[in-house]
């Protein structure tokens, strides 16, 4: 009779809570993760979405489980969770030969959709699935509504699935069909179905979460609308539906949290948070080139010349620049390496120029080079440029009168003033190449050095190799004889172990012809070894307007697969591949990039790869790929299609001095053959990223 009356004293809460005006506290409540990842109560979710951008790292332990999980606010309005699983009470598989005493490993994800944000009357409603692509041992859906009053946010809400396992109401849905009354208990590892949605089992559940004057320290309160009788761990005892906890945000980046679940259990752990949209480069850069005008001159001075080139090249970033003049028109053209946003070295290019002016000069042209291929010109009025520097009078501001237009042609031209590119590169980077959740042991790594280089014979044909040297690896644990037995496609990828047991080899030695054809359109063609796995010979060609939010392009190859025992020889195995790629910003949201490729893989499997990535205000992206292919699920195997996580990071967030390289961390998890595509060093949407039209504008 207690837990009724509290389940209802909290539901009339939130009822309550409807009419009363929010406040605003140091440290607002409701965005501490849940035991399973994501924004929540302790094993229950809540109605919260983390701020936009926020990304966390959680852990809980207890005697049963250890939670692992990242999360993301990937929008205002839906957040996503990857969680792995250690099930503490039972072993990776019947056979100690394949994986010894290791415990089992289960990977899942979530997501959560905000319905309706939370307003003076009316409390913030969401949806969320767990565990929507997993075998389902924790498969479950929820419908959350969450109050914030003064120091507490209220919520209540009605689960499906495992954390519904109570069964403490009648599902309303079995109204509707008797097939919503019963729920499978598993389902295949990978799999993604929604048919099984608010199937099975319901149950109501609340909570509150507290912020004591402490600021920070929380408490929650939860009512559990799971009784842990039907767990994968086996029967829980659960000597309570109530649990409590705390958690003491011990900095800005982490929290600490300690529960008692069940009556009878102890969860602790920790969640590691920044927030991706207010992360910012800790700027040691030079400051903007001074306005400090020359006399004007006949003509483009020798001296004055060498002086600038010096300068656009270590201020404004620009690689082998070069100066002519034409008429009324002053040109520089040059590879800029140092800005991500290129209208900062577009205006650090323009104050440089400014400063030693030649007579007649009208309008600055400033081109911006890739791989020796013109992408943009930037053309600047100088007399709007200068009143810009000088300062209006107030009142009288105006804006700056420049445009962006399809790259000048200089091949005519001849050559002006310039300092000469070194059309020899190389570079020393340490690489990681790693998998998680495999049943010989949960965490397989390669760490290693890959020297690189790269010569440009002409300014349209390069040569480019590197070799790869493994400095420590424990792949000696993968046991590749035993894969993959459920599938029936060609060893495309699994044999990825094989490669990188090799001490050193070439990871990639080819020639490259890359050329702008006019219009929009670039191409590219290429041969040799491709990538660690195949080499060949292929084609590209893109068609990108400038400035457009779409692209289009397209890739033809013809490769073999490469020896693992002599890396510079082939196997028998050769397949035709390539894709027809959409490229698109949504002019609504263009800080997401949704791509679509359609054609043949390497397994000579047909079918689509979606990419959706997003990037924040920090230049940090986020992003999520499935493959899905013409192949059975019994042809594929375990997983269903290949599916994959990447966050790709700036490293100028990181150095000491601005830069546009960038780290890419992947995850993949579980590496078939079916859905694999070609890993092309060489991408022309890459190559021309100086065409999309910069964010702001």
């Amino acid at each position: 009779m207690k837990k009724q009356m509290l389940l209802s004293c909290l539901a009339a809460a939130v009822s309550g809570a409807c009419y009363a005006q929010p406040e605003t506290f140091p440290d607002p409540v409701g965005s501490s993760q849940s035991d399973f990842g994501g924004t929540g109560l302790m094993q229950m979710p809540n109605a919260r979405v983390a701020r936009e951008g926020e990304f966390s790292l959680g852990y809980r332990d207890n005697d049963q489980y250890r939670f692992y999980s990242a999360s993301i606010a990937l929008f205002p309005w839906l957040e996503g969770t990857v969680r792995y699983t250690d099930v503490r009470t039972r072993k990776y598989s019947g056979n100690p030969d394949f994986s010894g005493d290791q415990s089992y490993k289960d990977k899942s994800f979530d997501f959560k959709v905000r319905l309706w944000e939370e307003s003076t009357r009316l409390p913030q409603l969401a949806l969320g699935k767990r565990d929507i692509a997993g075998t389902g041992l924790f498969d479950g859906e929820y419908l959350a509504a969450s109050k914030m009053t003064g120091p507490l946010d209220l919520t209540v809400g009605m689960a499906w699935g495992y954390p519904g396992n109570r069964g403490s109401v009648s599902n309303p849905f079995c109204r509707v069909s008797d097939k919503y009354c019963t729920r499978p208990e598993l389902h295949d590892a990978g799999d993604v179905s929604f048919s099984e949605m608010f199937r099975g089992p319901a149950a109501l559940f609340a909570g509150v979460e507290y912020q004591t004057p402490l600021h920070p320290l929380r408490l929650k309160l939860e009512y559990d609308g799971n009784d842990y009788k039907h767990d994968f761990a086996g029967v829980i005892k659960q000597s309570s539906p109530f649990n409590v906890g705390a958690v003491y945000r011990a900095a800005e980046w982490v929290d600490l949290t300690l529960n008692v679940e069940r009556g009878n259990t102890l969860t602790f752990g920790f969640t590691l948070r920044t927030n991706f949209n207010d992360l910012r480069p800790a700027l040691r850069d030079s400051p903007k080139p001074e306005y400090q005008p020359a006399p004007e001159t006949a003509g483009l001075q020798y001296t004055a010349v060498a002086s600038q080139l010096t300068a656009l090249k270590y201020s404004a970033g620009f690689d082998a620049p070069e100066i002519r003049q034409s008429g009324s028109t002053l040109y520089l053209s040059g590879e800029q390496y140092r800005y991500r946003d290129p209208r900062e070295a577009v205006d650090r290019a323009n104050r440089i120029l400014m400063n030693a002016l030649p007579q007649g000069v009208e309008t600055l042209s400033v081109t911006q080079m890739r791989s020796h291929l013109p992408m943009v010109t930037t053309e600047t009025q100088v007399a709007s440029l200068r009143q810009q520097l000088e300062g209006y009078p107030i009142g009288q501001e105006k804006p700056l009168v420049q445009r962006r237009m399809e790259p000048v042609d200089f091949s005519a031209w001849g050559r002006g003033y310039r300092i000469r590119e070194s059309r020899f590169n190389y570079s020393l980077s340490p690489t990681l190449a790693q998998s998680l959740g495999g049943p010989e042991d949960f965490y397989m790594f390669q760490a290693g050095m890959l020297a690189s280089a790269s010569y440009w014979l002409t300014d349209g044909w390069l040569i480019d190799g590197g070799v790869f040297a493994n400095l420590y690896n424990n792949y000696d644990k993968f046991n590749s004889s035993l894969l993959p037995a459920d599938s029936t496609l060609p060893r495309v990828r699994t044999h990825i172990r094989d490669y990188v047991a090799n001490d050193v080899y070439v990871n990639n030695l080819q020639s490259n012809v890359i050329r702008r054809l006019g219009s929009g359109f670039y191409g590219q063609l290429y041969g040799g070894y491709l990538e660690t796995m195949y080499g060949g010979v292929g084609g590209e060609v893109l068609y990108r307007p400038l400035d457009a939010s779409w692209a289009l392009g397209m890739d033809v190859n013809y490769v073999k697969q490469r020896d693992w025992n002599n890396m510079m020889r082939f196997t028998d195995y050769a397949a035709p591949t390539g894709f027809i790629t959409a490229y698109w910003n949504p002019p609504q949201v263009n800080t997401v990039l949704i791509t679509l490729s359609v054609g043949q893989y390497l397994a000579k499997d047909k079918g689509a790869t979606l990419d959706v990535a997003r990037r924040f205000d920090s230049g940090i992206t986020v992003g999520a790929w499935a493959a899905k292919s013409n192949v059975s699920k019994d042809d594929y195997g375990e997983g269903g299609f290949s599916k994959g996580f990447y966050v790709s990071v700036p490293l100028d967030l990181m150095t000491i001095s601005p830069n546009r390289s960038r780290a890419v961390v992947s995850w993949t998890p579980l590496t078939r053959d079916g859905g694999q595509m070609l890993n092309r060093k060489y991408s022309l949407y890459g190559m021309t990223a100086e065409r999309e039209m910069p964010v702001g504008q």
